[in-house]
């Protein structure tokens, strides 16, 4: 298949000649002399696939995006000028060092190069408009939305909504399920009682304000991945799989790409419109993966004001805020207006200063100078799990679990993160601004956040549970998904004997669901109302628990949960009567899917607080109820189906099948190892699951797979745009190839060269 260019393609910037090979799925395999070469021809390549993602990206970070969505973009416009977006990036790229600031520089030459050659893809046309020239702060901005707020910024807006319903006395059971017992990633395997609620005597202060003021969407998940030992493994070297959990948007986040030069060859998941491998890749001696750590990076403060908002008081004294505002351009509308207001702790996000008190955030994403992006050359050259995590140090731009294995048979986990010094009472609910108590201490040192290499069981699990024991040292997170992914998993992983990628495969499409379980349990003796509710008792009580594509009783489930969790909303007075000051921040939608995650630790304890007077088993009643006139025989696929519409399909219907995508039928639910997750109290589509799945034989990097959703490329009616998006719904890989022979016997090659060369 190998063929070579005649006519090379001249690029400005570019130092020295370089190649381009695409393989079968279209793929791009970068070769060049040097790192600035490197970057400049993934730039260049990316922009080939996914110069109009990219855009969106980097409008959407700073505010921008109602100039192509129009009036639907305007809440997350003010909301992303408040938070700074431009600032932010602009003030991170002068941090950098040389290095770094060369790779981003680097980077937008190749972008530039390509939009330079006039070639749009088709959202340019239907908008009338032409790309601006990629800046290199851009790519900051780029990363940043991509884990924008990521995490316990809306779990503790979800409880200040909450408070008038619920009251403080049950403001501690609004959080995660924890299946009984948290699993922890460090030490592997240890167990973890959670405490049963925060002080709230600490937090009075700001609960009266909450509460006197009457006062988007929550964070999915789903991500796993896992490392055993080359002494547990078929190969006697480690293998490490991950499949990184994302909203499924059209074009996908990652894109798959190799990059070599004299310093580095590496290959893994790239985000368009950034330069490295910052969350999935292995280079010559070391691979590495991660999934969302949920530590707790943001803050919420309650902040008192005087003379319409001009001053914030903070210990006992008024301080001058800064106001300005800024004017947003919408799409086939009126220009919008935005005020901006900035106390010490951050801007106002909700709540009018004028009013005499708002709520502000400081986030570890914006009120930190940041240098996430000086680690990303460091990574690309490290050569083992201690070098890489050296390399992270500095890393805050969001949170991971960094798992880890290099070629010298190490293992490894380390949290990539940078979390502040403060109370633990920060982790529930917005806390007062203007006390002086619950400020930042600094950041926790590099060397004090949670890391294990070489586990003496040799094994590694992460999938969004909670990492480490919260009652002593220092204050991590509050929220962290269920433990049933990890759990599971380490379960399929215990009861194999010496497993390889391919024996060990199967566990990414596991889709048994521990909750549905519970449920059955609780409704082992429950009678029915009506035959009808006797009819869907009984197939749930004849199913296994797998939420399986075809099953009819995991339909059936699936509507009873969300059934329940709308009882208990409304019971509790939660959905109908919390606080609307955050309303055009988090939906009454998003209340239910809270309630969704909330509802089995509330059922295993018999909790009947939230209840406004019923028992579970009246609860179980009025939801059963709920589902009289719902068939009971439709395939749970047919109702889980992914919606996956491109963000223009709205803007311009005409096109709508050209832009948007299919998928096919798959099954699992929020809860399962292929966490398919849905939207609890909108509709039972999948919204979020696996971005990709990587399989890494460490150090036999020709044994390596992967695949991604959707396809290498973002471009519509590109081939490449959905050709592994069956093989994705299947469970199946395609070869990760790594050896530049096999590269070049089997790909299409374009060869590059400087702009003023002969």
């Amino acid at each position: 298949m190998h063929t070579s260019s005649d006519q090379k393609h001249s690029i400005s910037n570019l130092k020295a000649n370089g190649a381009l090979w695409r393989d079968k799925w279209g793929i791009p395999h970068i070769k060049a002399d040097t790192e600035w070469d490197a970057f400049l021809l993934l730039g260049y390549a990316h922009a080939q696939d996914r110069l109009w993602q990219m855009d969106m990206l980097r409008r959407r970070a700073v505010g921008r995006w109602s100039e192509w969505g129009g009036a639907a973009g305007i809440e997350a416009d003010k909301l992303a000028r408040r938070l700074g977006g431009r600032r932010a990036a602009e003030r991170d790229y002068a941090a950098l060092t040389d290095e770094a600031r060369s790779m981003l520089d680097a980077y937008a030459a190749g972008v530039n190069a390509f939009i330079d050659r006039g070639e749009f893809p088709r959202e340019y046309s239907l908008l009338g408009e032409a790309p601006e020239a990629w800046q290199p702060w851009n790519s900051i901005a780029a990363m940043r939305q991509i884990g924008f707020l990521m995490g316990s910024f809306w779990l503790k807006l979800f409880r200040a909504m909450a408070l008038p319903a619920v009251g403080p006395e049950n403001i501690g059971k609004l959080r995660y399920d924890d299946g009984g017992i948290d699993l922890l990633c460090i030490p592997p395997g240890a167990e973890y009682g959670r405490a049963v609620g925060p002080t709230l005597s600490k937090l009075r202060p700001a609960i009266e304000a909450l509460l006197a003021s009457q006062a988007a969407d929550l964070t999915g998940g789903g991500s796993n991945n896992w490392v055993i030992s080359g002494n547990l493994s078929s190969t006697g070297r480690p293998i490490l799989m991950g499949d990184p959990h994302r909203e499924l948007e059209v074009p996908s986040m990652y894109a798959q790409a190799h990059v070599a030069c004299g310093t580095f060859d590496a290959v893994g998941l790239t985000v368009p419109g950034v330069p490295g491998f910052p969350h999935v890749a292995h280079n010559e001696n070391v691979a590495w993966c991660v999934t969302h750590a949920f530590m707790d990076i943001h803050d919420l403060f309650v902040e008192r004001f005087r003379d319409d908002g001009a001053a914030a008081l903070f210990k006992g004294q008024w301080e001058p805020t800064a106001r300005w505002q800024e004017t947003i351009r919408v799409r086939n509308a009126g220009d919008v207006s935005v005020d901006i207001v900035v106390t010490r702790h951050g801007p106002v996000i909700a709540g009018n200063p004028g009013d005499g008190s708002a709520l502000a955030i400081q986030t570890v994403q914006f009120a930190e100078t940041d240098t996430s992006f000086d680690c990303l050359p460091r990574m690309l050259k490290s050569q083992s799990v201690r070098e890489l995590y050296q390399a992270i140090e500095g890393w805050g731009i969001i949170d991971h679990n960094l798992v880890a294995a290099d070629v010298d048979g190490h293992i490894g986990h380390r949290v990539r993160a940078k979390v502040p010094i403060r109370p633990r009472e920060n982790g529930w609910l917005p806390v007062p601004g203007w006390t002086g108590e619950y400020e930042w201490g600094g950041m926790i040192p590099h060397e004090e956040m949670p890391e294990c290499v070489d586990p003496l069981n040799g094994l590694v699990v992460t999938a969004n549970n909670r990492v480490v024991a919260d009652d002593k040292g220092h204050y991590f997170c509050t929220d962290c998904h269920p433990p049933y992914r990890a759990r599971r998993i380490s379960e399929l992983l215990s009861a194999m004997d010496r497993p390889s990628i391919d024996t060990m495969s199967p566990i990414y499409m596991d889709v048994l669901s521990a909750p549905a379980l519970l449920f059955k349990e609780q409704l082992r003796n429950h009678a029915g109302k009506t035959e009808k509710a006797n009819k869907l008792l009984a197939l749930l009580m004849g199913w296994d628990g797998h939420m399986a594509a075809g099953s009819k009783a995991a339909t059936v489930y699936a509507r009873l949960r969300v059934a329940v969790a709308l009882v208990v909303g409304q019971r509790s007075g939660l959905v109908d009567g919390a606080a609307s000051l955050y309303s055009s921040l988090l939906s009454k939608d998003a209340l239910v899917k809270h309630l969704w995650w909330t509802v089995p630790s509330l059922l295993r304890a018999q909790d009947e607080d939230l209840l406004g007077g019923l028992t579970w088993s009246q609860v179980f009643d009025e939801a059963l109820a709920m589902l009289e006139a719902v068939a009971d025989d439709e395939p749970w696929s047919h109702l889980h189906a992914p919606s996956l519409k491109h963000p223009l399909a709205s803007v311009f219907p005409e096109a709508s099948h050209e832009l948007n995508m299919s998928c096919g039928p798959i099954g699992g639910d929020n809860d399962t190892v292929f966490a398919t997750g849905f939207s609890a109290g909108e509709d039972f589509s999948t919204k979020y699951s696996a971005l990709a799945r990587t399989n890494f034989d460490v150090g036999a990097w020709k044994n390596c797979s992967w695949i991604v959703f959707q396809g290498a490329s973002g471009v519509p009616l590109s081939r490449h745009r959905g050709d592994q998006n069956q093989l994705w719904a299947e469970g199946k890989a395609i070869p990760m190839l790594y050896d530049w022979d096999d590269i070049a016997a089997s790909s299409v090659l374009t060869q590059f060269q400087p702009a003023n060369s002969p």
